[in-house]
């Protein structure tokens, strides 16, 4: 494993994350500077995130093209200085656009950071995407606060800092990225040369299509406990507006640890194993939160729900990159992608159901689907179809009496 190589990833992935993560704290001040409606603002969360996720696979495909470290780079510049703009501009459609192109940028650099982190990481793979999973997750949750903490001192235009942040961090990234040592030597994507004997590295696009279904069922349960667990900490528990806001707080913090746990269990005990045992957790998880009617039970369960959505991340990236092993690349676009878009995409869904029948119902709803995802996780094999089975070494004959 290339430690310092994949501590200049870690790192460059919180400062392209910390732009995303910031966004929904910046809305509720574009909201009271310029007097847009929510329909307006929820444009914006779509032009973050939705063509991201459409067009991050096809840099992913370019990724798998030969090596682009520059794409990191130029990702994490043109994602932190359009975010940056946004806090300058008065135009709803400047700033819809800067919006569209920070979550651009961040499509650029996910992919083919994910490829070089599978690279580098020796026959540690599931360890070195926890570190660069880490490095997201703790943008995602300091973006909040620093967001805030900007916007209240320096106004809007405070948002310079995430300009300033790119370029302290993407200029060197960009300049030499290419001197980052990928070693020939250590574990290489498992192989399914039985599969097709003449391509010893086909892609296994069946056992990829299986993870793809269990990750948008976990997108969608991830996106629904964030966006109503509050609400219905609100208004079927009668919680104040801070105790319910802070749950959210501490599934974000306490995933930051999860994630970093799932690499070095899933390396030890297998990827596709702890995404059973993870979604497994879920379930009684999320029920035991919900059932009891209770905000003692939701408090209670908030550490073992960060616990089952984050030691599953790691692995799902990683075994689809084993799926397709002559498109690393292009899986890590796929996986990464939808793991935080699919749910945004399906949230509409949940909150018609939930006007229809009622916040406790929704709750009940999401049980439902972590149950479907872990059940889904029982058809995803272990390894790619026709990998070879590990040869049997025969016992060696005991000695005569």
């Amino acid at each position: 494993m290339e430690k310092k190589s994949l501590a200049i990833l870690a790192t460059s992935h919180f400062v392209t994350d910390l732009n995303l993560g910031s966004l929904p704290a910046v809305l509720p001040f574009f909201v009271t500077v310029y007097g847009f409606d929510y329909k307006s603002v929820a444009g914006l969360m779509f032009a973050s995130s939705c063509l991201s996720t459409i067009v991050q696979p096809f840099f992913g495909w370019l990724a798998d093209k030969g090596p682009r470290h520059w794409f990191m780079g130029l990702g994490l510049l043109i994602c932190g200085i359009s975010f940056a703009l946004a806090g300058f501009f008065t135009n709803y459609w400047a700033i819809f656009a800067a919006i569209l192109l920070s979550g651009v940028g961040s499509a650029i650099f996910h992919p083919e950071a994910a490829k070089l982190v599978n690279a580098i990481s020796g026959a540690k793979r599931g360890m070195g995407m926890s570190v660069f999973s880490v490095g997201g997750n703790g943008g995602f949750g300091a973006g909040p606060l620093l967001a805030v903490a900007l916007i209240t001192a320096f106004g809007l235009h405070g948002m310079a800092f995430y300009a300033i942040m790119a370029l302290a961090v993407g200029v060197p990234l960009l300049l030499f990225s290419s001197r980052i040592k990928v070693p020939n030597e250590g574990v290489k994507p498992v192989k399914a040369a039985a599969a097709v004997a003449e391509d010893p590295q086909a892609n296994d696009w069946k056992s990829f299509s299986k993870l793809t279904v269990f990750i948008v069922l976990r997108s969608a349960c991830y996106t629904g406990i964030n966006s109503f667990l509050p609400l219905y900490c609100i208004y079927s528990l009668g919680a104040s507006h801070s105790a319910a806001s802070a749950t959210v707080s501490v599934l974000a913090f306490a995933g930051i640890f999860c994630t970093f746990l799932g690499g070095p269990l899933a390396d030890r005990f297998g990827y596709a194993k702890m995404i059973r045992i993870g979604s497994l957790l879920l379930v009684p998880a999320i029920a035991l939160a919900v059932l009891p009617h209770s905000l003692f039970w939701v408090y209670a369960m908030l550490i073992p729900i960060s616990l089952a959505f984050n030691i599953t991340y790691s692995p799902f990236v990683v075994l689809g990159q084993n799926f397709l092993a002559k498109s690393v690349g292009f899986a890590s676009g796929i996986t990464l992608g939808i793991s935080f878009s699919a749910g945004g995409i399906l949230a509409p869904g949940l909150g018609w159901f939930g006007d229809k029948f009622g916040i406790a119902f929704t709750m009940g709803l999401l049980v439902v689907l972590a149950l479907a995802a872990h059940l889904i996780s029982y058809f995803i094999p272990k390894k790619p179809a026709g990998t070879p089975a590990a040869e049997v070494k025969p016992e060696p004959a005991k000695p005569a009496a």
